[in-house]
């Protein structure tokens, strides 16, 4: 991913917030020589010193299939807002576009084990609804299992990651400020994450500059 020196996020915990938060991503392999990509959700773990990727296919899903080749790619990216020229200072300027986005890579290993199978399936359904626990733990072990059956489980150890933080970070601060104002009062929600994503950048720079 193409990354100006002043849009890198370099570091570690806001990477892995935003991941989590956006943990809806891209999985992108090469079959016979073209990309094929399957959208999913992961989990993300850190194991001493490795950071892990873990998700699930559907067995008839062949992409699952090309892990033993390469180096799979995900991508995270979720919010992102159209910036018009109109909310700079000078008249000398082109449209553009704000977003956030975090490239992983890593060789992707299939789970085999039945009992881990069910453990990841038991630890998604935790991860993003609580409240759905007690029901899921009431349904019949023979249904899950089958369910279980009908899956490929995988991790990938992640051993690159490319950050982006594109929030205007080229204009001046009065510029960012009117941005990210005008963006907090969009009723679009993608818009909105960006303007509260350049406000809590503005706070940071402003709490380092009286420092």
């Amino acid at each position: 991913m193409y990354i100006p020196q002043g849009n890198q996020m370099q570091d570690r915990a806001e990477i892995l917030e935003f991941v989590r938060r956006f943990s809806f991503a891209t999985l992108i392999t090469v079959l016979d020589q073209k990309p094929i990509a399957t959208h999913l959700p992961f989990l993300v773990e850190e194991r001493t010193d490795e950071l892990v990727l873990i998700s699930h296919l559907a067995l008839e899903n062949e992409q699952w299939k090309t892990f033993a080749e390469q180096t799979c790619l995900v991508i995270f990216s979720e919010p992102h807002a159209y910036i018009s020229p109109s909310l700079y200072n000078k008249e000398l300027n082109v449209p553009t576009w704000n977003y956030l986005a975090v490239h992983m890579y890593g060789q992707a290993h299939i789970i085999p084990e039945a009992s881990q199978v069910m453990n990841l399936l038991n630890q998604t359904v935790h991860h993003y609804e609580e409240a759905y626990v007690a029901q899921w733990n009431r349904l019949p072990e023979e249904y899950k299992t089958r369910l279980a059956k009908g899956i490929v489980a995988f991790e990938i150890k992640v051993t690159d990651i490319q950050a982006k933080k594109k929030i205007s970070q080229n204009k001046t601060t009065a510029e960012q400020n009117r941005i990210a104002d005008y963006l907090s009062k969009s009723e679009n929600s993608s818009e909105k994450l960006i303007g509260a994503y350049m406000d809590t950048e503005l706070k940071k720079n402003s709490n380092h500059s009286i420092k």
